[in-house]
């Protein structure tokens, strides 16, 4: 009987081929890039000051054979590869990563790679991203000189995710996202067992805003509070209704949350102060709710203002919107994880949750379509869960490399844009 399709198992095994060889490409690199990953560790940079480990990505990424071209601002950059006789015009796949740590101290006392900074720590996994774009530019540098590159891809290494306004806009600022029809990234996820990726379509982050309410009045004594406006009252009623009233003027399919986070009025007992104020955050689960929060804000706290004889101004600093993972995109990262290592029975894939957190990667998916995965980074015989921005936040470096080889089976054999 003759193979009824034979072209389909010639097809498998070129696969089979394939997949080997990216994953001894990728474990060439593998030392090097957790060593690598465990330096950034040691010497952890906050946003835009990031000056040294672009300085180390650089100088890496030259001795690669490549051209990085460093931010304005000197921290960050972004590195082209292009394959030789890649028609002009055609997309680039890019792939982010950032690059900054966080304003808090390392508790690890257990590992040699602990935070040599005091109030500096890489407790959100910034170290892990950055080394798997790394190694993914090493990678594909390489595929490029010898042919396996077919389509040209853009490496972001984004400063100042931490802070507000995020690097990304940096990153679009200075053109990087210019001639990109697709991009993804990874995020750590102690939740996630390392082998595995989070995926999820539509906003798989929220929104994320902050404001602060500033009310005036005359001032007064407190045995004459109808000769003026109670500011300390009505910074009350403003905190109290202010929530409660934009809960109720917004679609609740749209996860709207003003939460205050801090109240300051007066300086004594028997004085009504002249100066009150609030701040806070607004966090979105919908992008619609997003961009309509700051137009409600204003009319009700015009309203509640009015009442108490209050004058106001609202300096409300736009964050993040979320980011809205493509159905396409979330696709390819299924299929090349799939086929990188499913082999073994155990599920690689699995569904992730919308998380309330802000992530600048938003602002990407602004001008092209893309992705954000949850990277799984914790060891199977680990117990509980070290959550992001907790100084013990730590990670299994095997994702590292996991990290890679996804990015790199996109960039060869799944994603062309």
């Amino acid at each position: 009987m003759n193979d009824p399709q034979p072209v389909d198992r010639a097809a498998l095994a070129t696969a089979v081929r394939a997949g080997r060889d990216l994953r001894a490409r990728v474990r060439a690199h593998e030392a090097e890039l957790i060593a690598f990953r465990r330096d950034l560790h040691r010497h952890p940079e906050l946003g835009r000051q990031e000056f040294r480990t672009t300085r180390l990505l650089r100088e890496r990424l030259v001795a690669a054979g490549l051209e990085p071209r460093v931010l304005p601002g000197g921290t960050g950059m972004t590195v082209d590869i292009v394959p030789p006789g890649t028609a002009e015009g055609t997309p680039l796949l890019a792939f982010r990563a950032d690059i900054d740590a966080l304003p808090i101290d390392d508790a690890k006392t257990d590992v040699p790679y602990r935070s040599t900074l005091p109030g500096r720590a890489h407790a959100c996994g910034h170290d892990v991203h950055t080394a798997v774009v790394l190694g993914t530019a090493l990678v594909l540098a390489e595929a490029a000189r010898t042919g396996g590159l077919r389509q040209p891809v853009r490496l972001v290494f984004q400063p100042a995710e931490e802070v507000m306004p995020g690097g990304a806009l940096d990153v679009i600022k200075a053109g990087g996202m210019d001639g990109v029809g697709r991009i993804f990234a990874v995020h750590c996820d102690p939740k996630v067992e390392v082998g595995r990726i989070g995926l999820k379509v539509g906003a798989i982050t929220s929104a994320c805003d902050r404001l602060l309410l500033s009310l005036d009045g005359p001032g007064g004594h407190t045995a004459r509070p109808h000769l003026t406006t109670d500011l300390v009252t009505a910074v009350a009623r403003m905190a109290a209704d202010l929530p409660a009233a934009l809960g109720r003027r917004m679609d609740p399919r749209w996860g709207v949350s003003l939460v205050f986070g801090r109240i300051a009025a007066g300086s004594a007992p028997n004085a009504i102060p002249q100066h009150a104020e609030l701040e806070g955050t607004v966090r979105c689960l919908e992008l619609a709710g997003w961009r309509e929060a700051p137009e409600v804000l204003d009319e009700l706290i015009a309203r509640i203002a009015e009442t108490h004889r209050a004058k106001w101004t609202l300096d409300y600093h736009r964050g993040v919107p979320p980011v809205v993972n493509e159905h396409t995109s979330i696709a390819l990262l299924e299929r090349a994880m799939t086929d990188c290592f499913g082999d073994g029975g155990a599920p690689v894939v699995e569904d992730t949750e919308q998380s309330l957190g802000g992530e600048d990667f938003s602002w990407y998916l602004e001008h092209a379509p893309g992705a954000l995965a949850r990277l799984g980074v914790r060891s199977p015989h680990e117990k509980g869960v070290r959550d992001l921005h907790q100084g013990r936040f730590d990670v299994d470096e095997r994702a590292i490399g996991i990290g890679v080889e996804l990015f790199c089976a996109i960039a060869l054999e799944h994603g062309t844009v």
